[in-house]
Formats: C-alpha cells, sequence, structure tokens
C-alpha cells in the first residue's frame, strides 16, 4: 500500500473513525483502525463488533493494500502534522508516514484479524435531511433506558412509514416522542418497526450532527446503515452500521394522555429556570412540589440541610387545582428539548402521567410520571 493524502483529510476521517474504537484488552485488534485502498479512496474503518464505522477519502493512491494500525498512536501522531501532503507506505508489518520534515514508522496488524463490517445490499431505505434527524434523535435519545434488565426500552425506538418517521425513547418514568413529516411520501413498502442502541444513536448525532446535506437509512431484520456523500461524488463518505435491538418495543401509546384534568401555558425559559432554582433546595431524591392554581403555578422544595425555596410565575390554565410532586431532572429534560418559547403543561393528578407540548408544534411531545405520595 501507498498513497498520497492531505493532512486535514487525513485528520478529518481519522477524527470521526477514532470516535469508536474501544479500549478492549481481550480483542487488541479491536483498538485498531483498519486502512483499506479501494480504487482511488482510502477507507478508514472502526467497530466495537455492534456498531462500525467506515470513512471515505478520496485520494491518491500508488499503490492497493490495506492494514490495521493503532487507532489513538495514528490519530494523535497526525493531528501533530502541519497541513502538508502525507506519505504513507506499507513496507512488510511496518507503516510509513512522511510529511514534512516528521517522519514515523509505526507496527501495524495485519487486516485479516480485523472484524468484517456487514454491509446492506436490496435492503429497503430512505433519505431524509441530516441536520433534521439528527436534531430529532437528539431531542429523544437521552430518554432511553440505562438498565439492561429491559432490553427494548434501553434503546431508541424508529417507527417508519410512508409520510413519517417516529422516534421514541422511555425508561418507564418518562417518554419523548418526536415525529419527522416527510415533504414527499416515501418509497417503501411496508412500515418497519426497528430498535437501536442508544450507543448508536449518540454515535450517529456525534458524528454526522454537523454535517449538510441528507442521509440515507437503509436497514433490514437485524442491522441498520446510515450513510452519508461525497459533495463531488455520488460515493459514500461516512457509513454507520449498527445492529438491531431484538425485540418488540412496549406499546407506549396506552400511556400517553389523551386529555388531561388541567393544563397551563407559560413561558418555557421561565419555568425551566425556576424548576433549576428550585432543585437547589430539593432532597436527595430530586423531589419539587410543583402547584397549579387559577393563573398561576407555584414551585416549592425543601430541604432540612439547606432551607426552603418557592416561587410563582404566572400562567393560562384551566381545569382544576393540582398539587403534584416531580423529579426536577425529568422536567428539565423534558423542556429543555422543547424549541418553542411557550409550553403545554398538562397534568392527571399525582398519580396519572404528565405531558409536556411545545406550543405550535404537534411533532414533539415528553410524557413524565409524578412521584407517587
Amino acid at each position: 500500500m501507498k498513497l498520497l493524502i492531505l493532512q486535514e483529510k487525513l485528520k478529518q476521517g481519522l477524527n470521526v473513525v477514532s470516535k469508536l474504537t474501544p479500549k478492549s484488552l481481550t480483542l487488541p485488534i479491536l483498538n485498531n483502525i483498519l486502512l483499506n485502498t479501494e480504487k482511488n479512496f482510502l477507507e478508514l474503518s472502526s467497530t466495537d463488533l455492534e456498531v462500525g464505522i467506515k470513512y471515505y477519502i478520496l485520494t491518491k493512491i500508488e499503490k492497493q493494500g490495506k492494514t490495521t494500525i493503532p487507532s489513538q498512536l495514528l490519530f494523535n501522531f497526525i493531528n501533530l502534522l502541519p497541513n502538508k501532503k502525507v506519505e504513507v507506505e506499507l513496507i512488510k508489518n511496518n507503516l510509513k508516514i512522511n510529511c514534512d520534515n516528521y517522519k514515523t514508522q509505526i507496527n501495524t496488524i495485519s487486516a485479516e484479524e480485523f472484524p468484517i463490517i456487514p454491509s446492506l445490499k436490496g435492503a429497503e431505505s430512505i433519505t431524509i435531511d441530516n441536520s433534521l434527524f439528527c436534531e430529532s434523535l437528539n431531542q429523544v435519545a437521552d430518554n432511553a433506558s440505562l438498565s439492561g434488565a429491559k432490553p427494548e426500552i434501553s434503546g431508541v425506538y424508529l417507527f417508519f412509514q410512508k409520510k413519517q418517521l417516529t422516534i421514541t425513547a422511555t425508561d418507564s418514568f418518562r417518554l419523548a416522542e418526536k415525529k419527522i413529516f416527510f415533504k414527499k411520501p416515501t418509497l417503501l413498502k411496508d412500515e418497519h418497526a426497528l430498535i437501536i442502541p442508544q450507543k448508536t444513536a449518540k454515535h450517529l448525532i456525534n458524528i454526522f450532527n454537523e454535517k449538510e446535506g441528507e442521509i440515507k437509512i437503509s436497514f433490514s431484520q437485524n442491522q441498520i446503515v446510515f450513510e452519508s456523500f461525497l459533495e463531488e461524488d455520488s460515493h459514500p463518505q461516512v457509513q454507520l452500521t449498527s445492529k438491531l435491538i431484538d425485540g418488540e418495543y412496549p406499546n407506549y401509546q396506552e400511556i400517553i394522555p389523551e386529555k388531561f384534568t388541567t393544563e397551563a401555558v407559560l413561558k418555557k425559559e421561565d419555568f425551566l429556570n425556576q424548576i433549576k432554582s428550585a432543585s437547589l433546595f430539593s432532597k436527595k431524591t430530586n423531589e419539587i412540589k410543583v402547584k397549579i392554581k387559577e393563573g398561576t403555578i407555584t414551585l416549592y422544595s425543601e430541604n432540612a440541610e439547606k432551607g426552603e425555596y418557592e416561587s410563582t410565575l404566572k400562567a393560562k390554565t384551566k381545569g382544576k387545582k393540582e398539587e403534584i410532586v416531580f423529579n426536577y431532572k425529568f422536567l428539565v429534560d423534558g423542556l429543555s428539548n422543547i424549541k418553542s418559547s411557550e409550553v403545554v403543561f398538562g397534568c392527571n393528578g399525582d398519580a396519572g402521567p404528565s405531558a409536556l407540548k411545545p406550543v405550535g408544534d404537534q411533532s414533539y411531545l415528553y410524557v413524565v410520571m409524578p412521584i407517587k405520595p
């Protein structure tokens, strides 16, 4: 293998694939990045056996070949080089890298030991605006369960339909749902319900978040692939492949309230700031009390060691008076992911599910359970 590549391009690619390389003691090859030439492209790959990333760089290839090299070592060294042409050459088991007056020789491990990252051919797919998809995923992903006791809710649920994509995550105490409505119906033959691991969702946000253009999503029964493409070519630039979580997602629609005994419309930032203020005086269980009556919402918290807090803000209310205890963290998470200046806060007493919704936007819903008295 021999090639010539700009330091900046190589640095960008390594920055993407090195995000995934785990520190594995049982399988040292997973600490490595695969370098593989494919016609006029250098392919960089990394995997943790559940998620795999490929990054393609269009460059000058003088001799085809492939090898693997320690991820962190290569990433750190390339970052220190000047933004000039880098010459990379594989001689036996050593990768020689020359750039300006920098020279190094790094020991490699055979590419034959690197796990195969599977590809999907002939699978159903949709194409969607990348920034919209990542922003929507980011509004939901943190709500997945951190416990492995119920694998289905430890992931993020994707429900593909001809006219919309619904993204959902829950940990049984709160639930976030985001709908993306397509401008044109997709060519999907059927509806598809998939569960991706939460770490896959986090990788997607970290890797694709700042990319412009569209992202292609392809899926089969047990795998899903996300791709973005080069501007100057129809060839993929980044491919992220992930296993799917096996199982059936709970019928969460059953817990979404159709109506509320009490509703309030109020300014999001004021509500969020007062919840954060009340949190400073909450107990170790993160409890704050929300009192709703005509025209106002009052927040109250107390702590035997710190003292107590109370504040009131104006709201447009309807329904009966309520006094409900919540985990303040759940309220903060829900409000932080709402983009509108005003929110609708709907409640169903101290035992039923409450909900937060942006005013004027039907695409996002956040359901939160109160702390039972």
